[in-house]
Parts: structure tokens; sequence; C-alpha cells
């Protein structure tokens, strides 16, 4: 069974993400920002990151380059709504910076799921 982490700082978010990708099969584990994520992740063994961008702590764009320094093949979905700046700037940032794939909030639920399949798709063929 794949393992999915998922990062957000909104309660609701994640466990909406939670439920969607547990109905789908997938086994999930959250973290509400960047710093208990990174901790999480070396003994983990995921198979997928999600991870919000604008979070407290340790945000999304730092998850992402560290996940590129120790994990390169890792996939990494990178969402966000915005901020002070429009959500697609940051998500241009970290597709940049590494992230597999970006998805500005709201995204629909099939378009989530399928990029997911896509990336773990890509993942197992290159493994």
């Amino acid at each position: 069974m794949n393992r999915i982490l998922v990062i957000d700082d909104d309660e609701a978010m994640r466990s909406l993400l939670r439920r969607t990708l547990e109905r789908a099969g997938y086994q999930v584990v959250e973290a509400s920002n960047g710093r208990d994520a990174l901790r999480i992740v070396p003994s983990g063994h995921f198979n997928l990151v999600v991870t919000d961008l604008l979070m407290p702590e340790k945000d999304g764009i730092e998850v992402v380059l560290h996940l590129r320094r120790t994990d390169p093949k890792l996939p990494v979905i990178a969402i966000s709504g915005g901020g002070r700046v429009p959500a697609g700037e940051y998500l241009e940032m970290a597709k940049t910076l590494g992230a597999s794939e970006v998805l500005a909030k709201p995204f629909e639920t099939s378009v989530f799921l399928k990029t997911i399949e896509r990336l773990l798709a890509e993942a197992a063929a290159g493994a």
C-alpha cells in the first residue's frame, strides 16, 4: 500500500485530503507544518508527499528544497491557495525548486487523485 504524507496547517484541509486519499486506498500520515513533516519523513518510508506552501514553522518551499536534497526521486505535490501573492506565483516557485507537480486550491478531487496516480506510476516505473 502506498504511503502518502499530507502537510497542511489548515486542519480542515488536511482532514479532507486524508479522507479522500484513504477512500482511494492510500495510507496517510499527516503533519501540520513543515518542521514536523521533516521530522517524520526519514522514518516514514513515503511514496509521495503533498505539501501546502504557506505554513508556520517551515513552509512548503523549505520542505520541497529539503526533499530534493535528501530524496530527489520522491514525488512531491505542492498545493496553495495563495496569500499576499497569488497562488500561481508560489506554485511556480515550488515547481522551479523541484516540486513534481503543483495544484492551486481549490482543486477538483478527480484532478488531485489522477495527479497522485500518475506520479506514483512514474515513480514505480523509474524505480
